[in-house]
């Protein structure tokens, strides 16, 4: 039988025919082999290998096959061995064991980078090439405050490579309760540098553009035009429609956030990329309310938690969104009331009227919409 030509060999029995002349042959895939290999092992996907063998290694060598544990290498083995190779060795633990008996190991990634990712590294949705795209991101966090703070941590810990963080507040005592960016030392401080040492001592990978500044028509384009996803953590409506109309103007996807007492709210605008197919905050909210329809947390108060919890349903769509996984909010309203802890979704649909995002409709221009929804 063809099983009967495979041998099951220790780590250390492997090392030693390697360097014999054996072919070690790491059959996990390549999201396992940016975690380390064998030193010398050649990295080829069990698939890969059992499909066409001879583009890899030859009937007459001996081949030394290891993976996570050694059952992948086992099951290759016994793919080989129908194909008519006749010296192939499992070895038994696969690269745990390996690693356990200290054997040499190379990486082709910083040890940080695979230490500090290795669970997402483990995710068939993320795994290397994802980590890297989320290396490789920019967004911008329009605030700091209670939806800015998980949002913004979450996003440095998912290995966001560049954040840039807008928000001309300072901070205050009365902040502490919700806005976790923030603690009682920084009192008084801006609310960007305080959110920039909170960050980078979270994640000095990450790279942060604090700026202490309100968001107006003179800025929005030059502050969204370099990054690729643009978080709202504002907490007044005439920021929110100026995001919304420059998001559909340069194309860039808007993670939508608010909190009112005990209830929330989130969903991805995305119009600038989907015209008539995604909605804007406008198609939602065509008017701005009335300041005393809409009080501020200042005036109305809110549960501490429950900016924590909108912000990392924010930073998850975020992450979403950079590595094109999953299904976005796009289209959707997601309503969170704490009292009850029920959520409840309703459909959005682009309004074909819409004064910004409408497909053929000329842009209007920031200061005129500013003008409608009333002045910052």
């Amino acid at each position: 039988m063809a099983v009967d030509r495979i041998r099951e060999i220790s780590p250390t029995e492997a090392l030693g025919l390697q360097r014999e002349g054996g072919r070690l042959v790491d059959v996990r895939e390549p999201d396992e082999h940016a975690l380390g290999l064998p030193e010398g092992a050649l990295a080829i996907p069990r698939a890969a290998l059992e499909s066409a063998p001879s583009r890899y290694v030859s009937p007459d060598e001996t081949i030394l096959l290891i993976c996570g544990s050694g059952r992948r290498s086992m099951l290759a083995a016994e793919s080989l061995a129908a194909q008519g190779y006749g010296s192939l060795c499992s070895v038994a633990g696969g690269m745990s064991a390996w690693q356990t008996a200290g054997l040499p190991v190379r990486t082709t990634e910083d040890a940080d980078f695979l230490e500090r990712y290795s669970r997402h590294l483990r995710l068939p949705q993320v795994g290397i090439e994802g980590q890297k795209r989320l290396e490789q991101a920019r967004v911008l966090m329009v605030g700091a405050g209670g939806l800015g703070s998980p949002a913004a941590f979450y996003l440095a810990a998912a290995g966001v490579g560049f954040l840039r963080i807008v928000d001309n507040d300072q901070v205050d005592r009365s902040n502490l309760q919700r806005q976790i960016l923030h603690t009682e030392s920084r009192i008084g401080m801006d609310k960007v540098e305080s959110a920039q040492q909170a960050l980078s001592a979270l994640n000095p990978r990450t790279r942060f553009d604090a700026l202490t500044l309100r968001l107006d028509a003179d800025n929005v384009e030059s502050l969204l035009g370099d990054v690729d996803v643009v978080v709202d953590g504002a907490d007044n409506f005439p920021t929110r429609y100026l995001l919304s109309d420059a998001c559909v103007q340069l194309g860039k996807p808007l993670v939508y956030g608010a909190v009112h007492r005990f209830e929330g709210q989130a969903s991805v605008f995305d119009a600038g990329r989907q015209r008539g197919v995604a909605p804007c905050y406008r198609c939602l909210f065509p008017e701005a309310p009335r300041a005393e329809d809409a009080p501020n947390c200042a005036e109305a108060g809110v549960l501490g938690v429950l900016p924590g919890i909108i912000g990392l349903l924010q930073a998850t769509e975020a992450i979403k969104l950079i590595l094109g996984i999953g299904q976005p909010l796009s289209g959707r309203l997601l309503h969170f009331d704490a009292l009850s802890m029920r959520f409840r979704e309703t459909r959005l649909h682009p309004d074909p009227d819409c004064p910004v995002c409408a497909p053929g409709r000329v842009f209007p221009g920031y200061r005129q919409m500013a003008e409608i929804c009333g002045s910052a």
